[in-house]
């Protein structure tokens, strides 16, 4: 018969030893693995906001390009209607016919099919205020040019180019002025001719002037 002997104290101390040191164990394993998410939250935030500015630059550029874009644009726009004011005005061939060319400024009359002879016709008030609105026209789109150029180095964000447009505007005006006035009181006579390539240039510079005015009022 085998008796059963009660555990010694030395071999109680000896499991409950070992009971807190598996106890610690698993505790400072879950500390770890909170320091190890701890961790590794900072690091994903990181990366977002790494992501965020990353996107944010990109729209940043991807504006600014469109931005540049629109400025040649519209600089460009301004660039073509000065050249077609200049030739309007310069160039003579406003009204034509097969031995007659005419612009603002003079008449042009082909003799003996090998040159020409230059004939200043008479001047009348309304011919005076053909040339003078189309050189003002002339001028003003310049200026324009010359205060949209300054104006984007000076002028605020968020403001508009006013000043540019009024210029733009007042050109818009002057050679419309011109125009009109020169399909309404010259060569309604005369039937064998045609109105020249200037003349339409005119009109040309009018659409282009006014669309760049109000561009410059709209546009900031």
């Amino acid at each position: 018969m085998f008796w059963e002997f009660p555990p010694s104290p030395s071999h109680v101390k000896v499991d409950g030893e070992i009971g807190c040191d598996r106890q610690r164990e698993a505790a400072s394993e879950e500390e770890e693995e909170e320091q190890g998410l701890t961790l590794k939250q900072p690091e994903a935030c990181l990366g977002c906001g790494l992501k965020k500015r990353a996107g944010s630059k990109s729209g940043r550029k991807a504006i600014f390009d469109i931005m540049l874009i629109l400025l040649a644009g519209i600089f460009g726009i301004h660039i073509i209607g000065i050249i077609i004011l200049l030739v309007a005005t310069i160039d003579n061939v406003w009204w034509m016919t097969d031995v007659i060319s005419t612009d603002v400024w003079a008449r042009w009359i082909e003799t003996n099919g090998c040159g020409t002879s230059q004939i200043f016709p008479q001047v009348h008030t309304t011919h005076r205020a053909v040339q003078a609105s189309s050189v003002l026209a002339c001028i003003f789109s310049i200026i324009g040019i010359f205060v949209f150029v300054a104006q984007l180095f000076t002028l605020e964000k968020g403001q508009r180019f006013t000043i540019s447009g009024a210029f733009q505007l007042l050109a818009c005006l002057c050679i419309m002025i011109a125009a009109a006035i020169y399909t309404d009181r010259f060569h309604l006579d005369e039937k064998n001719g045609w109105y020249g390539h200037c003349f339409i240039l005119a009109w040309i510079a009018f659409s282009l002037t006014f669309i760049s005015s109000i561009i410059y009022f709209v546009f900031s």
